[in-house]
């Protein structure tokens, strides 16, 4: 799909044609004055001659006599006119993009004005459709705003080709990003949504009873991916249903503020390895603060991983120092028992001492393992909760960097992180493409079930889910990559390749010249197909779209699109491709379990068939989570199937063997073919308890989404086994019959 198409179709109805940049006409300046346009100067070419003939121009071609007639009817177009029309386009977007935030703001403000006012339902649910149609406004002025500015990215982008000789695409898009409809942070408008449906909801502060116990919880923690154009799409979602949660430090004229993590680690990068291979007990350090300013205020954090099918749960520990006091901790030398006689008063003696166990042992571990600042983390968190109520808690991370905290003099400690005023190089700072949205879950009692909009936008196609995606991981394999001895399976993903070639970290990466493997060694070539966007080979980033509820194909791992589907986003495309050679091939619902052996044994359906990506368009799905009693479950089962087929077997053999030779030769032969009979039930037993078993175990190492259950072929199975009981015991029972009715006869005789 060429981007003039493109642009027709998504031009808003309510905006028309006159708001979107000209680009069909900034298009045909190009074409007229590329058929004009000289070749590249020589730049080392310092002497020019009257008498020469003019150059060829950028086509290589020499711009002759008649060529200059073939031009007569185009209009009088040069370099000049272009510059100028792009600057008109680009004033006119700014203009009308601030024009329409302007009126939203008005909007909003007219409605916070009858919030006070409402006092019945109806007038409630007037006031919430007001504001969903805000929302909507908002979300299409964003989409007005990509499609403009991917238009200037694409027309300047065509500039550059055709005349080379005055590129002008980095000037310009440097000069986009300075300007106010690019760079303005509108997110005061997502603020006051968020205050408007809170006070709709009623929405009341918990009481905090983070100390109060419960009988039954069930916590889960899950992050995905958010492409950059779907982000205030997914805010949009959640404000509907929790309030923007706003820290104490944040000035409230937005809805994030800066949060930066200072990770330490030894020159061996234990804790990196540790967290990566996920040991029992593998710790995360970090220094943490919030604010764009020096930190005052830092929080010293400790996570600690737990297998949680072991029945402990993976937990994070901090404690608050003064920016100060870093030097001290960092040094073992930080007062503890001091700190703690001055700090003892609102806290109970339990608390105090699990304060200073926990300020103890992060010294210690500091010291003994010699740990030093290694990478930091710099993100705008917007946060989602209402207060102390922790059943569902939403943070999504936007603008995140990563970087590196080596190379640096520490000064014993006292230059903790990097000054803000240096200059960074390319390989110590990576920015990382998307967002990132962890959803918390906290379920307790009797309803263990997540709330249906969780669901919903876990669902709705913008979320990639990325199976225990860390941030200090992430940074320390693309900063430190002759460092790490292991590498985490995403950063194979198309997606982010760029940006860790950028920062100099392709060594981490495979080489995309070698045709047989597109991934590195080791679990990524078993994990590839959990990658939200492919690999170099196979790139799904034009293509691939989070998991839908509407897509049966999506639970199988697989996904298309659905025509005729209006919604804000924007799709990305190749100006060479067509719509033909971007969509693959998908599965169709009608086929598969419609088979006979696709009914009866699901296992053997397409459906769960594992294809190569060349097939199919593989969807990023939810990963299912491995805990090692998994497998001894499968060899238990399949040991049971043997079991039972063994004894199956042997009462078959049983009445092969004691079959009794005088009996009457109907009741013989009987018995020989029902025992054959169970002999072959019990075969199948056996073939298909194996059958299922390596189905399974293979499904189970490759993380395949999808049923893993086989629920028909038991119930089949066994069906045959009792019929065959069923007419064995009807046939002795005929034979039984049969000789009462002979020997009543030979009596009477």
């Amino acid at each position: 799909m060429k981007f003039r198409q493109h642009l027709r179709e998504n031009i808003a109805a309510e905006y028309g044609t006159d708001a979107y940049l000209a680009y069909e006409r900034l298009d045909e300046i190009i074409r007229v004055v590329s058929q004009t346009a000289p070749a590249s100067a020589d730049l080392t070419n310092r002497q020019v001659s009257l008498s020469m003939p003019p150059p060829t121009n950028a086509q290589g071609v020499l711009p002759t006599a008649r060529s200059r007639e073939s031009l007569e009817d185009s209009p009088d177009y040069t370099d000049e006119t272009f510059l100028k029309t792009m600057d008109e386009q680009m004033a006119k977007v700014e203009s009308f993009t601030l024009e329409q935030v302007t009126i939203l703001r008005s909007k909003l403000k007219q409605v916070e004005g009858k919030l006070s006012s409402v006092t019945t339902t109806k007038g409630s649910s007037a006031i919430e459709k007001e504001t969903d149609k805000i929302a909507e406004d908002f979300l299409r002025i964003e989409k007005y705003v990509n499609i403009n500015f991917m238009g200037f990215h694409k027309i300047l982008k065509k500039h550059d080709k055709h005349i080379p000789g005055k590129p002008i695409k980095a000037f310009y898009v440097n000069r986009m990003h300075g300007q106010s409809w690019v760079r303005g942070d509108y997110s005061d408008v997502v603020v006051r949504l968020s205050s408007i449906y809170s006070s709709l909801r009623n929405d009341q502060v918990n009481i905090d009873n983070t100390g109060s116990t419960s009988q039954s919880f069930l916590r889960s923690t899950t992050k995905y991916w958010v492409k950059t154009e779907d982000v205030s799409r997914v805010k949009y979602a959640i404000l509907r249903h929790l309030p923007v949660f706003l820290q104490k430090t944040s000035t409230g004229e937005s809805d994030s503020q800066m949060t930066s993590s200072v990770y330490l680690d030894n020159d061996q990068l234990e804790l990196y390895h540790g967290r990566l291979d996920k040991s029992p007990g593998a710790i995360a350090l970090r220094l943490r603060w919030y604010g764009a300013g020096d930190p005052q205020v830092v929080f010293v954090e400790r996570k600690t991983h737990r297998e949680k099918w072991t029945g402990e749960v993976s937990v994070k520990e901090r404690f608050v120092i003064a920016e100060p006091e870093v030097h001290q901790v960092m040094t073992n030398m930080y007062d503890i028992a001091a700190k703690k006689l001055a700090d003892k008063s609102g806290k109970s003696q339990e608390e105090a001492d699990e304060w200073e166990t926990l300020a103890r042992e992060i010294t210690q571990v500091i010291s003994a393992k010699q740990l030093v600042p290694t990478m930091r983390t710099q993100y705008m968190r917007t946060a989602f909760q209402i207060p102390f109520d922790a059943t569902v808690r939403v943070s999504l991370d936007t603008n995140l960097c990563m970087i590196s905290e080596r190379s640096f003099d520490l000064k014993g400690m006292r230059n903790w992180h990097r000054d803000p005023s240096s200059v960074l190089a390319a390989n110590e700072i990576t920015r990382f493409p998307h967002a990132v949205l962890e959803v918390k879950l906290e379920l307790k009692g009797n309803n263990m079930t997540p709330p249906k909009w969780v669901t919903d936008l876990q669902n709705s196609g913008m979320l990639y889910e990325v199976h225990k995606f860390s941030k200090f991981i992430h940074g320390c394999a693309v900063m430190l990559p002759e460092d790490v001895r292991s590498v985490p399976y995403w950063v194979d993903d198309a997606s982010i390749r760029e940006s860790i070639i950028a920062s100099e970290g392709q060594r981490i990466l495979v080489d995309t010249k070698d045709i047989n493997s597109h991934v590195g060694p080791g679990s990524n070539q078993i994990y590839n197909h959990l990658l939200p966007f492919g690999h170099a080979g196979e790139n799904r980033t034009s293509t691939s779209v989070g998991r839908t509820a509407t897509s049966k194909a999506a639970s199988a791992g697989y996904t298309h699109g659905e025509d005729g589907q209006k919604d804000y986003s924007v799709n990305f495309y190749d100006d060479d491709i067509e719509d033909a050679e971007l969509l693959a091939s998908v599965v169709n619902d009608d086929c598969c379990e419609d088979t006979c052996l696709g009914w009866v044994f699901p296992c053997c359906t397409r459906s769960n068939i594992f294809r190569s990506a060349t097939e199919l368009n593989v969807a990023p799905t939810s990963v299912q989570k491995i805990e090692p009693k998994v497998f001894f479950a499968n060899e238990r089962t399949y040991l049971h199937w043997l079991h039972h087929s063994i004894i199956l077997a042997s009462v078959a053999s049983g009445i092969l063997a004691f079959t009794n030779q005088d009996e009457d030769n109907r009741q013989l032969k009987w018995s020989i073919y029902y025992a054959l009979t169970l002999l072959t039930i019990s075969l199948c037993f056996c073939v298909y308890a194996l059958h299922i078993f390596l189905w399974r175990s293979e499904r189970i190492k490759t993380r395949i989404p999808g049923h893993w259950d086989d629920p028909r072929g038991p119930l089949v199975l066994g069906f045959v086994l009792v019929v065959a009981l069923a007419v064995n015991f009807v046939t002795k029972l005929y034979f039984i019959a049969t000789n009462e009715m002979n020997d009543t006869t030979l009596v009477e005789l």
